[in-house]
């Protein structure tokens, strides 16, 4: 039961938007990004999940989809955002120190 449920935490954590952005190398970052065709052109490191989360929401429409059925707006981008939310508040010194050296995440 103990490695079920770290099999299922480190599932959940890989699709984070705070270790998308956190963890993974900003090309890697950058290059999902740019593979959704977001109209972001930046991701600050200060709350980065969050806004990696909202890029996702923020993408191109998909073939064959209404501009009024919300499909980029699904549940789980919702829920990982808030989770996020939280992760990125207890990173904060890091990410304010990331943001201050290094400067935002270019996607375009």
């Amino acid at each position: 039961m103990k490695i079920q449920a770290v099999m299922l935490a480190a599932m959940v954590l890989t699709g984070c938007g705070t270790v998308q952005t956190v963890v993974s190398s900003d090309h890697k970052t950058a290059e999902r990004l740019r593979k959704e065709k977001t109209y972001c052109g930046a991701v600050p490191r200060i709350y980065s999940g969050v806004t990696y989360d909202f890029c996702l929401m923020n993408a191109e429409l998909k073939d064959g989809v209404d501009a009024f059925d919300y499909k980029n707006a699904n549940p789980g981008v919702l829920i990982d955002a808030a989770a996020s939310g939280v992760l990125d508040t207890l990173l904060l010194p890091y990410t304010i120190y990331k943001q201050q050296v290094d400067g935002s995440i270019v996607i375009n």
